[in-house]
């Protein structure tokens, strides 16, 4: 008797197991993905475990304020906490006195600090914003001396020495490029460096590219030749074990170009300053007064599949925990005023408006 095969059809495909990911600072996720992750354990989880090994992430900049420097120096000492090979690509005239501004990793006595911070949290009952308490702050995050996934980062103390010493650091200045082309080559070959995946991954690479099209540019008056650029980095990172961040400022860019530049990214984030004396979202949002700014997610990375990702929220506060750690939240409307006996919300929902408010992009 013939032995019984698997029924399969035209519409069935084999889909590889992915292997166990032993390289720190990885992780294996759903249709053959592999994450690495951002620095800030709350939007790996937002993000679905972090940022996917060959994609391009694009954050647009606030003008008035310096917030995407938050997520780059998180991502870039994530990387190196890890070993992994970094290319930082800066408008200064000096990048890699940037390095100097990178934060430390929290240090083991501040993490018991800070659990028992979390059990004392969790006793909290408050009804409109209990949920946020209950939330594993630190995302898959491994103790017993092992490496963690993702680290908390003291942003007040600097990334230790010895942690630079060794290092496959590559720090490049947009004055010095001329043209595109340039750092283009300088990105490959900082690529090339890292193995490609042939079924093990046995390490993984970061691209940080700080203010693309910055005014400091030779290049920033050529809308045409930097939208190319891009699309070729994109090409080029798909094809290595690696991820780029860059960020740029919008309001430098024409609209019609600026589509075509959030259309190539697979990640699309963008900041946004909260000002200082804002009565009226004072009045809207529990916890103004602790907000750093805001992180809007308009993009997240669909690889290997086709389902949208749908999210909780798209529009998250900045935050110090102990005014040294980032950390992002969801908006919580403020309770409603007895005084008045009126919502700020009237359409049934708790938390989004039929009317435009300053919190829309």
């Amino acid at each position: 008797m013939a032995a019984n095969k698997p029924r399969t059809s035209s519409f069935s495909r084999n889909v590889a197991v992915a292997p166990t990911s032993q390289v720190p600072g990885l992780k294996h996720g759903p249709n053959g993905t592999v994450f690495l992750s951002s620095g800030i354990a709350d939007l790996d989880k937002i993000l679905g475990g972090g940022f996917c090994l060959g994609s391009l992430v694009i954050i647009m900049e606030d003008p008035e304020a310096p917030h995407h420097m938050l997520l780059l120096r998180n991502f870039m000492s994530q990387g190196l906490v890890h070993k992994q090979p970094l290319f930082y690509a800066s408008p200064a005239k000096e990048p890699r006195g940037f390095l100097g501004t990178l934060p430390n990793p929290v240090s083991s006595k501040d993490d018991k600090s800070r659990e028992r911070d979390t059990e004392q949290e969790k006793n909290l009952r408050i009804a409109w914003q209990y949920k946020k308490y209950f939330e594993d702050q630190n995302l898959d995050s491994q103790k017993d001396g092992k490496v963690e996934y993702c680290n908390d980062f003291d942003l007040r103390r600097p990334l230790d020495r010895h942690a630079l010493s060794g290092q496959c650091i590559d720090c490049v200045s947009l004055q010095d490029s001329p043209n595109l082309a340039t750092l283009y080559d300088r990105c490959s070959t900082f690529l090339a460096q890292i193995p490609r995946f042939d079924g093990n991954i046995t390490s993984a690479g970061r691209i940080s590219i700080q203010s693309f099209s910055a005014p400091q540019c030779h290049f920033s008056e050529k809308e045409w030749d930097m939208l190319s650029f891009i699309r070729s980095l994109k090409s080029l990172v798909r094809s290595s074990n690696a991820v780029a961040v860059m960020t740029f400022p919008p309001t430098l860019v024409s609209p019609t170009v600026l589509k075509r530049w959030q259309h190539l990214a697979d990640t699309l984030l963008s900041v946004r300053a909260v000002p200082d004396e804002d009565k009226d979202l004072a009045k809207l949002l529990t916890g103004y007064q602790d907000m750093l700014g805001l992180l809007n997610v308009h993009k997240v990375a669909r690889i290997n599949t086709q389902v949208p990702v749908i999210l909780e929220a798209t529009t998250y506060s900045m935050k110090l925990h102990k005014r040294r750690s980032l950390v992002l939240e969801c908006l919580n409307q403020a309770p409603v005023d007895g005084s008045s006996g009126t919502s700020y919300a009237t359409s049934g929902s708790c938390s989004v408006s039929s009317k435009t408010g300053a919190l829309d992009f």
